[in-house]
């Protein structure tokens, strides 16, 4: 068994070994321009390991923040809906960005999609983000109260 694993394990560094330089030599120059990176962004909020929607929706009842990555002098968050707060240095986790602002979401706001834009010196950059519906806030008169011992017979 040893000697077949061993004789196994030998054909496929062999075979690596082989097709390396053939793959190398394949890779030859393209004509076409490779895209450029890009120089800047804006987006609300990142994506978590366990919540893979947040960028570019506000969430009610949690923190909100406003990341950008830019190039400029004074940063400066602007959006009709939202006001910004303690504008932070970056790198951030989760996002290629190197400027950060808390974000409150203006009182009234309806659900729908508004801009968010980051000027930076002389460029500005825009993204679209989305506000959900507010959820009822207030709890109907008579309503069962769920673990308060009302509804216990």
């Amino acid at each position: 068994m040893r000697k077949t694993v061993f004789f196994v394990a030998a054909a496929v560094i062999g075979a690596t070994a082989l097709a390396g330089p053939a793959m190398a030599q394949n890779t030859g120059t393209s004509t076409a321009a490779a895209p450029a990176p890009a120089t800047g962004m804006v987006q609300l909020n990142v994506n978590t390991a366990v919540n893979q929607t947040l960028v570019n929706k506000y969430v009610r009842d949690a923190p909100n923040v406003a990341l950008a990555k830019c190039e400029g002098a004074s940063p400066k968050f602007a959006s009709p809906v939202l006001t910004f707060s303690n504008y932070t240095p970056g790198p951030f986790m989760g996002a290629d960005a190197n400027i950060s602002a808390d974000v409150e979401l203006k009182p009234g706001t309806a659900a729908g999609t508004y801009p968010l834009t980051v000027t930076c010196g002389s460029q500005t950059y825009s993204a679209q983000f989305s506000v959900p519906a507010a959820q009822v806030s207030k709890v109907p008169s008579g309503a069962a109260k769920a673990g308060d011992g009302s509804m216990a017979g």
